[in-house]
């Protein structure tokens, strides 16, 4: 009796073994069962490169416009006269006055010259008093009836000659001066040297190069803009530009004259631009680049780069949270010097967009994460495209521990990967 009872309550125990067996293996109960687990959603990393920030900001549009900076007043200082060159008195860059003596010519003859000419002056004066004085005393001799007519009219006669030969002998004493005067090379009007064309001891002719004398309180720009748009430019029109060599810096003219005449080779008519420049920052020769600002609106304004087409409407890829969210938008004023279009609807100030590759390769509703700027870095603005000399700007660069994979550098080929796996755009974090 007792081994049959072991029997069973072995045969029990093994059933209740066979059970806890099957419903381990049902419920997947082993060691290692969250492998079985699915895999979490990929991340996709963002760098500052690939995203924009809606900001407020002004707009402008109207005819683009560059051209060189020039002098609105400037003097090619020739010699007038000819001989050696015996002193330079002004360099380039040199500040001068009006009047102020640059060089001075050899001068031996033209002193010479003026001597003897005001010699001339001196005896014909004397010639016309002797003249004058006959002329009296026929006059009373005529009129007593000691000489005839005839001799009083040529006494008379002598002195219209002697009163010419004065003249005659003023005159040459005159252009003697002049001559002489010329001798002295002097500024044209206030204003600064940019060129010096002789050194002292050259040999000139009349009408050789000396000097170029320019006044840089004022300035002026000659540009081009097609026909099609004359209608947004016209005289007085406020004109802003960028030069080179002054990074962001703007400024403004405006527009002075408009040429009556149309290129037929290029369709464009000339305008001139009259740039104030007053504390001598802008200088004449140097590139400028900017538009004529017939039209100007501020508000929320992105990229052109993150307005996406395709769907029909323009739209943008906005990130709210860490989600890409589309977003359609209505579009405002353009500007395409800045590159940037007005959103007057569908954004806020202060919203991250995603821009070009990563705009065209993150999916909808992707989760995303954007890496913070570095700590020298802008905040996240528009591109501002390639820096000076054609570089781009560096890479975001990827925190220390930061989970996904760090946005790729700045080169040709899309800044931002579509997940498409753990190892593809994103690493996906630790289960």
């Amino acid at each position: 009796m007792r081994r049959a009872h072991d029997i069973g309550r072995t045969r029990r125990w093994g059933l209740g073994a066979l059970l806890l067996g099957v419903t381990c293996a049902l419920a997947g109960c082993k060691k290692g069962s969250d492998a079985a687990a699915p895999p979490p959603e990929p991340v996709v990393t963002l760098g500052q490169e690939n995203v924009a920030r809606a900001e407020l900001r002004e707009l402008q549009s109207g005819p683009g416009i560059s051209g060189t900076l020039q002098a609105r007043t400037a003097a090619a200082v020739r010699a007038e006269v000819g001989g050696t060159i015996l002193d330079l008195k002004a360099e380039q860059g040199q500040v001068v006055r009006k009047g102020e003596e640059l060089a001075r010519i050899e001068d031996a003859t033209r002193k010479d010259q003026v001597i003897a000419t005001r010699t001339a002056v001196r005896s014909a004066g004397s010639a016309l008093q002797v003249a004058r004085a006959e002329e009296e005393r026929s006059a009373k001799l005529a009129k007593e009836g000691v000489i005839t007519p005839r001799d009083l009219e040529r006494a008379q006669l002598g002195v219209a000659q002697a009163e010419g030969q004065l003249a005659e002998a003023r005159s040459r004493l005159t252009l003697a001066q002049e001559q002489l005067a010329r001798s002295r090379v002097v500024a044209p009007f206030d204003g600064v040297v940019s060129e010096r064309q002789a050194s002292a001891g050259d040999v000139v002719q009349p009408g050789a190069p000396l000097f170029t004398v320019v006044d840089p309180r004022t300035l002026r720009l000659e540009a081009s803009v097609p026909a099609a748009q004359l209608e947004q430019v016209k005289p007085n029109t406020e004109v802003r530009f960028q030069v080179t060599g002054y990074g962001d810096r703007a400024f403004t003219g405006k527009v002075e004259r408009i040429n009556p005449v149309v290129d037929p080779a290029t369709g464009q008519v000339r305008i001139y631009v009259a740039i104030p420049n007053t504390d001598l920052q802008l200088l004449a020769g140097l590139f400028a680049q900017g538009r004529v600002a017939s039209r100007s609106e501020r508000g929320i304004a992105v990229p052109v780069d993150a307005i996406d087409d395709s769907n029909g409407g323009p739209s943008v890829l906005r990130v709210q949270g860490d989600r890409v969210q589309r977003v359609p938008v209505k579009l405002g004023l353009r500007d395409d010097v800045a590159q940037q279009v007005q959103v007057s609807s569908g954004l806020q100030a202060g919203d991250v967009v995603l821009l070009g590759s990563a705009r065209d390769q993150v999916g909808e509703d992707s989760r995303v994460k954007v890496d913070p700027p570095r700590p020298d870095a802008k905040p996240v603005e528009a591109d501002e495209g390639p820096g000076v000399g054609g570089s781009e700007a560096p890479p975001a660069r990827q925190p220390p521990g930061a989970q996904g994979a760090a946005a790729p550098p700045a080169q040709p080929g899309p800044p931002a990967r579509a997940p498409q796996g753990a190892d593809e755009g994103a690493k996906s974090p630790a289960p």
